[in-house]
């Protein structure tokens, strides 16, 4: 017998599946199937029913698309499998290249592409659990986004509830964009307002993304395309999974297509790139992926790109204004870059009045002057940069640009040294300019990750003379924080747990928060894992230094330079004496039994950071992968595992906890038979 359901409850839910599919029809489709007079009405009813009975109210209902109090911050949201970035292809001849390295190592003449258009707008990382939307978050570095998942549920087009053809379990990746129409439409409210424009659809995209209320996200008219899913979805190709994504449920670009070799990419490049204009939402370029997923596996990926797609952007736009001054910016490191102040220009949609010069002798040789009519592009459509002067043009008033003797900020002289091609300010940390953007890189998140400590609090605190140095942030306290412009109670305590939770951090992240020349965070990392400890790294010669992997003479001859200079010294000790740099991981004693094994690690582990795991792995001869595949000898499982585990089970991989993984490591195979599911798994 089936279930009976009161009135209402069937009501809700013929409401929620109604407009669902108007929203679809209209905000997708562009086929409206009813009057907004009517839409209004269905709405008002649903809301009406879902407040008499609060029960009826889901997550999956278009009520919640708007909804709660505004955020006090976005939450970090860890991507379990890395949303990768693609390489750039800027012409003919780097489109051709990447075909003849995919040809080569599959060994075919003509391989199928999917060719999809290049959105410029944010990428988003979606899961679906039961068809529902759970979760949304950000790119970010492409481990870790931003969870913004109030703001995507205001998105018209994203369907909250996928259909039944949908697997339980489903992260989808796509693109969140603002329509040319609706950036139209939110620069002439700006206007009418006196507020300040926007000066492209892509900034105001991730601008409304990123709002701390949805509301405010919701007023934007936000639209997104599928284009993605992690794992494949069961699909053998990428033309069928954009077919399943729409079966989903969900918005895919129209303008895409499967072509043959070298000759079929050059045609869909030629055809979008002649469309262009008439799209309405903005592109830097197409996108060409193998399509065969299989073969994809087989080409594998880079650290940040794989190896099946590449980018091929449109040529940079370009425009001509003049040179009102050239003045110069002190960076990090003590850099002096001159930079032009432009008549502003629009230039690709973007209104452009600063344009970097690079150095000294790059001003020289393009034989740029203060009033003269330049040219202007923005490299791959994002950088603002002087491509030159056009002579005719000239003034007879213009005036080549002169180094200044002295930083612009504290005064220190402006040096150069032999055989560099870049001025330095000599004054250091003294340099309040360089001891901003110091503290800044110190309190990143793949330094010290100090959360809450941003370029403007940074600015209020060197600007008061409350924090002068690095080690000076650990001395802060409620007090002096509260003479400070919008430092609230909650914001003072939550910056000051994490300048107390970041006094324990890993040597390497210690290393590279130094902001030594040349010390990124590779080396950082091998610097810490070859020495131990920075004890052992401060006493270290050249010769000593060039052991380490990858470590060449300049950037041995740069750490030592910098940790020669007495008042870098005097800053480490002082650092030293309120931190604890954990060295890193012992190396695993015995035989490399772990030799060419596969690793994929996904949750939390009870007593390990991935870090740490990762360290130990590789310490055994072992590799830590992102993706789960046939190929793949263990999944190492902890609380609040996700896809990749079911993707393990899927294919019989086997499957470790913590546990299992220290008995491994150990050489004991009788203790490594984990259980599949575990706790927090799903």
């Amino acid at each position: 017998m089936a279930p009976q359901f009161p009135p209402e409850t069937a009501r809700a839910a013929w409401l929620r599946e109604r407009i669902a599919q108007l929203d679809h029809a209209y905000y997708v489709l562009d086929e409206p199937l009813a009057s907004d007079a009517d839409y209004d009405r269905l709405m008002r009813e649903l809301q009406a029913l879902e407040t008499a009975h609060p029960q009826l109210r889901s997550p999956d209902s278009p009520t919640q698309r708007v909804g709660g109090a505004a955020r006090a911050d976005l939450a970090p949201a860890p991507h379990e499998v890395p949303m990768l970035s693609l390489n750039n292809a800027l012409d003919d001849a780097e489109a051709e290249a990447f075909d003849a390295r995919v040809r080569a190592a599959l060994g075919t003449d003509a391989p199928a592409y999917c060719c999809e258009l290049k959105f410029d707008g944010l990428a988003i990382s979606l899961r679906y659990r039961d068809g529902v939307l759970e979760r949304a978050a950000t790119r970010g570095d492409g481990l870790v986004g931003e969870d913004v998942t109030a703001n995507v549920r205001t998105i018209r087009a994203l369907p909250l509830r996928l259909s039944a053809a949908a697997p339980p379990l489903l992260e989808v990746r796509g693109e969140v964009l603002m329509l040319r129409s609706a950036f139209e439409r939110l620069n002439a409210q700006q206007r009418e307002q006196g507020a300040r424009e926007f000066a492209n659809p892509r900034n105001a995209a991730a601008g409304s993304l990123r709002q701390l209320d949805a509301a405010v996200t919701a007023r934007r008219r936000l639209h997104f395309f599928a284009y993605g899913v992690p794992d494949g979805a069961g699909a053998a190709s990428q033309s069928e999974l954009l077919a399943r994504l729409q079966r989903y449920g969900l918005p895919v670009c129209e303008h895409h297509a499967v072509v043959q070799g070298i000759a079929g990419l050059r045609r869909f490049y030629e055809d979008i790139a002649a469309r262009r204009d008439a799209l309405p939402y903005e592109i830097d370029g197409v996108v060409f992926k193998v399509d065969d997923f299989a073969l994809q596996q087989r080409l594998g990926a880079l650290a940040r790109a794989p190896r099946w797609a590449v980018a091929r952007k449109f040529p940079p736009r370009e425009a001509r204004t003049r040179v009102l001054d050239i003045d110069v910016q002190v960076g990090r490191t003590g850099a002096i870059t001159p930079v032009a102040r432009l008549e502003p220009v629009v230039v690709g949609g973007v209104v452009v009045s600063n344009a970097t010069l690079h150095n000294e002798d790059e001003v020289h040789r393009k034989d740029i002057r203060i009033g003269d009519t330049v040219v202007v592009r923005r490299a791959g459509d994002v950088i603002p940069e002087v491509l030159g002067s056009i002579a005719e043009l000239r003034p007879a008033d213009a005036r080549p640009f002169v180094m200044p003797p002295s930083c612009p900020v504290c005064g220190s002289r402006i040096v150069r040294e032999a055989e560099e091609v870049i001025a330095r300010c000599s004054g250091g940390l003294a340099c309040p300019a360089q001891r901003k953007q110091a503290l800044l890189h110190f309190a990143g998140r793949r330094a010290l990750d100090i959360d809450g400590l941003g370029d403007k609090l940074i600015e209020q605190l060197v600007d008061a003379g409350i924090v002068e140095h690095p080690a000076g942030l650990f001395g802060l306290d409620a007090q002096r924080l509260q003479r400070l412009e919008r430092m609230g109670d909650k914001s003072i305590a939550k910056l000051l747990a994490a300048i107390e939770a970041a006094r324990s951090t890993s040597l390497e992240r210690f290393l590279y928060a130094l902001g030594m020349r040349h010390v990124g965070e590779t080396t950082a990392r091998d610097l810490a894992r070859h020495f131990g400890s920075f004890a052992a790294l401060a006493a270290a010669s050249e010769e000593e230094l060039l052991r380490v992997p990858d470590v060449g003479p300049v950037v041995a001859h740069a750490i030592r330079e910098f940790l020669d200079q007495p008042r870098n010294r005097a800053e480490i000790d002082a650092l030293l004496a309120v931190l604890q740099p954990l060295a890193p991981p012992p190396p695993v004693t015995g035989t490399q039994s772990l030799a060419g094994a596969s690793f994929v690690l996904t949750g939390s582990l009870p007593n390990l950071s991935r870090e740490q795991a990762t360290a130990l792995i590789e310490a055994a001869g072992g590799k830590v992968v992102a993706a789960v595949s046939r190929k793949t000898r263990y999944v190492v499982a902890g609380a609040e595992a996700g896809s990749k585990l079911v993707k393990a089970q899927e294919l019989g991989v086997e499957i470790l906890d913590e546990a299992g993984l220290q008995a491994l490591l150990a050489g004991d195979p009788g203790q490594n038979a984990p259980p599949t599911s575990p706790s927090g798994a799903t």
